[in-house]
C-alpha cells in the first residue's frame, strides 16, 4: 500500500480559502457590531426639567446626532448639574460626556470644543434684567461710559465675569446663577445682564408679574463670543462625531430651521433691533474662532460701537 504524498499546492489553496472566509465572517462581524452599537451621551441636568434653556442645546444636539445615523441614548445625568461643576466633570470624565458653554481660551485648554456657535452667538447679546425701582438709573445712560457707572451682576466662574471687568466694569459676583436674582430683587446692584436666549424664560420662572424684577427695554450689550459643545480632551471621537451631525445639518438648512423656529419670536419680543447696543471687547475669545464665517453667527444691523 502506498501513501501518497499530500499536495503542497492543494494545502496552501485549501488554507487560502479558510483565511478568506474566517476573515470575511470576523469582518462582517465587526461591521454589524459597530453599527449596532449604542452611544450614551450623557449632558448636565437642568435645575428642573422644564428648563427652557436647556431645551435648545438638547434638541440641536439630538439633530446632530441624528444627522450621523448612529444609535445612541441622549440622557441627563443623575444629578443637577451647574456650568461650573459640570465642566469640572467632564475634565475628570465623570457623569457627563458632553456640556455646552460659552468658550474661553481656558476651557479650550482644557476640553476639545466642537467650534461651530450653536446658538450663532446669541449668548454675546445680553439684555438687562433691573429692579423696578432702578429704572430711573438708565434714563440717563446715553454711552458706554455712562453704562460703566453702573453695577452688574454676574457668576463667580463665568467667562462673562471677566469679560465685563476687562471693559471697566466694577462687577458683583455671587456663587450660584439663582442668587443673582435674588440679589436684583433685593435691590443690590444695578442689572442683571442675560442673554436674549436666556432671559424670557428665567423671568417666567422667576414670576416677575409677582416680583419687583423688571426687564430694561431700550438698551443692550454685546461682546463677540460662542456657545459651543466641549467634550473631553481625551474624547475625539464623541467630537468627530458631533461636529460631523453639525455641519450636515447647516448643510441641509435644519440647523437654521432649528434655530429659527427657536428664536425669531423671542428676538421679537425683546424688540432687539430697535435697541441702543453697546458693544464690548472680548479678550478671552480664542483665535479659532470662527467670526469671518458669517452664516454661522446671528448679527443684528445695530450691533456696533455706540
Amino acid at each position: 500500500m502506498f501513501l501518497r504524498k499530500p499536495n503542497a499546492r492543494r494545502s496552501l489553496n485549501v488554507f487560502k480559502q479558510a483565511t478568506t472566509v474566517a476573515f470575511a465572517l470576523c469582518s462582517l462581524l465587526m461591521v454589524s457590531s459597530a453599527q449596532g452599537a449604542l452611544w450614551t451621551i450623557t449632558y448636565p441636568r437642568p435645575i428642573d426639567d422644564s428648563d427652557a434653556r436647556a431645551q435648545y442645546p438638547i434638541a440641536l444636539l439630538k439633530l446632530a446626532l441624528d444627522k450621523t445615523g448612529v444609535n445612541y441614548e441622549l440622557r441627563p445625568s443623575d444629578r443637577i448639574l451647574l456650568t461650573g461643576k459640570a465642566m469640572r466633570q467632564l475634565r475628570e470624565n465623570r457623569e457627563v460626556n458632553v456640556v455646552w458653554s460659552m468658550t474661553d481660551s481656558q476651557r479650550e485648554k482644557e476640553l476639545t470644543p466642537i467650534r461651530i456657535p450653536i446658538a450663532k452667538g446669541l449668548i454675546g447679546l445680553r439684555v438687562f434684567v433691573i429692579n423696578e425701582n432702578k429704572k430711573p438709573k438708565f434714563t440717563d445712560v446715553l454711552s458706554l461710559t455712562d453704562m460703566r457707572k453702573l453695577t452688574p451682576i454676574q457668576g463667580e466662574e463665568w467667562p462673562d465675569t471677566k469679560i465685563l471687568q476687562a471693559n471697566g466694569f466694577n462687577v458683583f459676583t455671587v456663587p450660584e446663577f439663582r442668587e443673582a436674582y435674588d440679589m436684583i430683587k433685593q435691590g443690590k446692584g444695578d442689572f442683571f445682564p442675560r442673554s436674549v436666549m436666556e432671559v424670557t424664560a428665567e423671568l417666567d420662572a422667576e414670576g416677575r408679574r409677582r416680583s419687583n424684577l423688571h426687564l430694561e427695554p431700550s438698551m443692550a450689550l454685546y461682546y463677540p463670543t460662542a456657545m459651543y459643545y466641549f467634550v473631553s480632551s481625551s474624547n475625539k471621537t464623541l467630537a468627530n462625531l458631533i461636529e460631523t451631525g453639525l455641519n450636515r445639518a447647516i448643510d441641509d438648512g435644519s440647523f437654521d430651521e432649528l434655530f429659527n423656529s427657536t428664536y425669531s419670536s423671542i428676538l421679537a419680543s425683546l424688540n432687539v433691533k430697535d435697541r441702543k447696543i453697546f458693544t464690548l471687547e472680548n479678550p478671552l475669545l480664542p483665535l479659532e474662532t470662527p467670526l469671518t464665517n458669517s452664516s454661522l453667527w446671528y448679527r443684528p444691523n445695530q450691533v456696533k460701537n455706540q
